[in-house]
């Protein structure tokens, strides 16, 4: 537990900025999860007395009648993503030793700390784009620390079709991007999904891309400040993953920020970092 990750994985995540890990995690924990976000999901068609049948709980289909959930009434997905983040197995891996371990060893540090507010089970449905991340690091829209550990972990298997995440490899390596704090091309998109690149274009096709897919129980661990993007869901399921964030207490930035976080904590970019805003 003291070293989880070999030479080799240590080198290709600090080459790439990313790094698959697969069946890091037990299956029953995973499980554990899935079966709240099925029993959260029952809980709102019972209340709302809804004619939709929901299966038996399965790891492969544990978010039966969701699809139909929000097709009645979208802001009830809402629901269930803000619900979603408080199931107490998630919360337990969210604060695993495992996680801990890592962020040791990555950062080489005695101070981890899981950031509040940082965490949480995306959902992101299908021709759905109003919620979908662009091109980003997690930096700007987390803060904690420049160095700070992204655990990400999807619910669901991953295909091509449900738009994996894709990163621009190596990326990290460049140092912190300069945003727009408006996405011009989508205005509806606010908060942290209305960030975007300055010259995205220019910036992302300096990079390779890798789209890994994925299996419930693999983490894909990514750096603060690796580029990366949401895939766009063209599947008739919604892509369920988790996110678990991490930061270094002894990171100088964090520590002359004192450790403040982003969007979820009510802090505006421009007022912590005016250096990173381009008007």
């Amino acid at each position: 537990m003291n070293a989880p990750l070999s030479d080799e994985q240590l080198a290709a995540f600090a080459r790439d900025g990313f790094l698959v890990l697969p069946n890091f995690y037990e299956r029953a924990e995973v499980e554990a999860v899935q079966r709240g976000v099925h029993l959260i999901i029952g809980l709102l068609i019972e209340q709302h007395q809804l004619a939709i049948e929901q299966t038996d709980f399965a790891p492969e289909t544990f978010d039966a009648g969701y699809q139909a959930l929000i097709a009645h009434d979208r802001a009830l997905g809402g629901v269930v993503y803000d619900a979603a983040k408080q199931i107490p197995a998630f919360i337990r891996l969210v604060a695993s030793a495992q996680h801990e371990a890592v962020v040791r060893q990555v950062r080489g540090t005695d101070a981890p700390a899981i950031a509040a507010g940082g965490y949480g089970i995306r959902i992101d449905n299908p021709c759905e784009e109003k919620f979908r991340a662009g091109w980003h690091q997690d930096y700007p829209a987390q803060f904690r620390s420049l160095d700070g550990l992204v655990f990400w972990s999807s619910l669901v298997p991953m295909t091509d079709e449900l738009g994996p995440v894709e990163f621009c490899v190596g990326s990290h390596k460049d140092g912190l991007a300069p945003v727009r704090e408006t996405d011009l091309e989508n205005p509806d998109k606010t908060g942290a999904y209305g960030l975007t690149l300055a010259d995205e274009t220019a910036r992302v096709s300096k990079y390779k891309t890798a789209a890994p897919l994925t299996e419930p129980c693999d983490l894909v661990l990514v750096d603060f400040l690796t580029l990366h993007r949401s895939g766009e869901n063209r599947s008739a399921r919604s892509r369920w993953s988790m996110q678990m964030r991490w930061f270094n207490f002894a990171d100088p930035t964090g520590k002359r920020l004192g450790w403040v976080g982003s969007f979820a904590a009510g802090n505006d970019l421009r007022a912590v970092h005016p250096e990173l805003v381009v008007e």
